[in-house]
């Protein structure tokens, strides 16, 4: 049986077994950290395959990209810091690139031309070791000396061409003698090895050594180094050797190394050149880039913060224009461009303000007659029992129309003061439950005509804000009207809900609904969603414009959803101390009984006769005590009637409403008193 025996774990060719080495549990169940870290950059608990990163992976990421923030920024905003890093970057690439090819080119130079004179210098002294071994051989043949003689003085004739042939190239080159048995040992004394200087005779590779002694007559060369006796130092040297016959015949090799100190010199300073040469050029190109970029960015940059003057409404603002190129002909054109637009900015608001002097002044032209006529009217309305029918009904159509033109005259005349710009806030802390508490009873008279209950959901705690109790009730008014004009007789929820700094109102009908789009179109001044569709309760088309513009005049949003056939959904949210910014608002936009929200096999909305036996009217204090506010949805962003914003879900019931309600039937109010507004 052939193969041999495997290696023991820890022996040599073992090692640890494959599943440790590939990071796998080992047989008690722990997984390697380095494993962990490898397999996504998580710490995961021992035998997990996945998870979330740890926490001091997360501190240690954001550690370290803190510092590295104010650089991207200012990276990602400064187009000139951009293009002056990249033409650094590139003329450091093209710089090393030329560096590596010259020093390439020089190094290849040098090592020519010291391989050419080494080769000439050793093919010269190859020579001369002939003629001195030839010379000495005719002498003693001459002489007739013995063989014996000759070889007692084989090494002195060593010693003395080692001496003549080192002698013209001290510094320049070195010479060694070493015989011809390729180091093998032991040697005689007369045949040891010689070497000018302090060169090592080792220095000469055992492989060269056995090629000279093998190519017998030819010269041999190979790169090396030389070992110098004293320090131990070497430094890199071109060795070339060939095998020649002494003065008794016998074999010997004599090498000639050439060290490269003088090449590593020349290279040396001509690296040190480019460098510095290198340096000096990347720096220049840098500034040469920065100034050509501030030329043509800081025009740039002074266009961007004229734009940014003119945006904020000083449209006198102007380039500074010289020269006659191509950015100039820009800031002549953007300078033409910004005084086409201040033109056109004053036309409009001239005629802007025209149409606001014209609105403001028929308004109050408008004032004294009506109260005239408002008076006459109400003589008449009162004497009306004293007139025949017609003319009595007369009356109550004359007293019913001045009614409502003196609303739309009051609407009027708060839509120019916003147009104008001068309304004013008159903040104060209130609880928004009274506010809508007194909507409610304003409303109840219009609720009983129509057949409809008001219920009002989320007073089981203060709801408290900074806001203007006057702008507020009207915008509620106007929202709790309309939801009962438009509710087809069905219920009307009125839910309150404060969280996360904001407080909000929103009023739930179950009518016509919305159609698509119209979410955005129903707070347009004098819109309607059925032109055909009687202003019974006398709107005037404008309650809903005012309304958003009180909202906004609160920091707030006012915004709506409906779908058709399944009602509507105002929504007013106010920050809860005034000047805050909004995030979120504490009820979701959509209902969590419509349509798309209603799981399948819930109840459709029910009319208003079979919904008041599945919700039974309960009062306000039927519900908990310590009932919990809805949490603030971070997700109810304002945007137009098609967005979906979701809250927390509220425990179903078997009506659309769900949950408890707290009805209210407050007595009637004055006759006059919270005069309802048209959608």
């Amino acid at each position: 049986m052939t193969g041999g025996t495997a290696p023991q774990p820890g022996g040599p060719g073992g090692g640890a077994p494959e599943g440790a080495r590939m990071g796998r549990p080992d047989p008690a169940g722990e997984i390697p950290l380095l494993r962990r870290l490898w397999s996504g950059g998580h710490l995961l608990p021992d035998g997990a395959s996945g998870g979330p990163a740890h926490p001091v992976i997360r501190l240690f990421g954001r550690w370290v990209r803190r510092p590295l923030l104010p650089a991207a920024r200012l990276w990602r905003r400064n187009i000139q810091l951009r293009v002056v890093a990249t033409t650094l970057l590139m003329s450091l690439g093209v710089v090393l690139l030329l560096g590596l090819v010259v020093i390439g080119q020089v190094r290849n130079g040098l090592l020519d031309a010291k391989r050419h004179a080494a080769q000439g210098q050793a093919v010269g002294g190859f020579e001369v070791a002939e003629q001195m071994a030839d010379r000495k051989s005719d002498n003693r043949g001459q002489d007739g000396a013995g063989a014996g003689a000759g070889a007692q003085d084989s090494g002195a004739w060593l010693n003395a061409l080692v001496e003549q042939l080192s002698s013209g190239g001290k510094g320049a080159y070195s010479v060694v003698a070493l015989s011809s048995d390729s180091g093998e040992t032991p040697y005689v004394a007369s045949r040891g090895p010689r070497a000018s200087g302090d060169v090592q005779p080792d220095s000469v590779p055992g492989d060269l050594r056995r090629r000279v002694d093998e190519g017998r007559t030819a010269p041999y060369e190979r790169y090396g180094k030389i070992v110098h006796a004293g320090s131990g130092d070497s430094e890199p040297a071109l060795i070339i050797g060939k095998r020649l016959d002494d003065n008794n015949g016998d074999a010997y090799q004599l090498y000639y190394l050439f060290p490269f100190s003088q090449e590593e010199k020349s290279l040396s300073l001509v690296k040190g050149t480019l460098a510095t040469a290198g340096v000096f050029v990347v720096v220049l190109l840098g500034a040469i880039a920065w100034v050509v970029v501030r030329q043509v960015v800081t025009p740039v940059r002074m266009a961007a913060g004229i734009s940014e003057r003119l945006a904020a409404g000083l449209l006198q603002e102007r380039m500074k224009v010289t020269g006659e190129d191509d950015i100039a002909r820009l800031g002549e054109s953007f300078n033409k461009m910004a005084q086409n637009l201040q033109l056109k900015i004053q036309q409009l608001e001239e005629l802007s303000r025209m149409q606001r002097r014209f609105v403001s002044d028929v308004s109050h032209e408008l004032r004294t007659p009506l109260t005239t006529v408002r008076m006459a009217a109400d003589v008449i309305h009162e004497a009306r029992e004293d007139f025949d029918p017609i003319t009595a009904r007369s009356a109550e159509l004359l007293w019913g129309q001045v009614d409502r033109f003196e609303s739309l005259l009051s609407d009027l005349l708060e839509i120019s003061r916003f147009d104008a710009g001068a309304a004013a806030l008159e903040a104060e802390p209130i609880d928004l439950r009274d506010v809508v508490h007194r909507v409610v009873d304003g409303a109840e008279p219009l609720a009983e005509a129509k057949g409809t209950r008001i219920l009002v959901r989320g007073a089981e705690a203060p709801v408290i804000a900074e806001a203007d109790t006057r702008r507020v009730e009207r915008v509620l008014r106007n929202l709790v009207v309309n939801a009962v004009e438009h509710g087809e007789g069905r219920d009307v929820v009125v839910r309150l809900a404060t969280a996360g700094g904001a407080v909000a109102v929103a009023v739930r009908d179950y009518g016509v609904g919305l159609k698509p789009g119209e979410a955005t179109r129903v707070f347009n001044r004098f819109w309607r969603a059925d032109p055909a569709r009687a202003r019974t309760t006398g709107g005037t088309g404008l309650g809903l414009s005012i309304a958003v513009e009180d909202a906004r005049l609160h920091g707030g949003w006012l915004q709506a959803w409906g779908e058709p056939g399944g009602g509507s959904q105002f929504r007013l949210t106010l920050p809860r101390t005034a000047g805050d910014v909004l995030r979120g608002s504490p009820i979701p936009l959509e209902p969590e009984d419509s349509r798309r929200n209603r799981r399948p096999g819930d109840a459709t909305p029910q009319p208003a006769a079979e919904r008041l036996a599945a919700v039974p009217a309960q009062p306000r204090s039927a519900l908990p005590a310590d009932a919990a506010a809805p949490s603030a949805d971070p997700t109810a962003l304002p945007g137009n009637g098609a967005r979906v914003v979701r809250g927390t879900p509220e425990t179903p019931s078997d009506g659309p409403l769900g949950g408890q309600e707290a009805s209210t039937r407050p007595t009637p109010s004055n006759e006059g008193e919270g005069r309802p507004r048209g959608r």
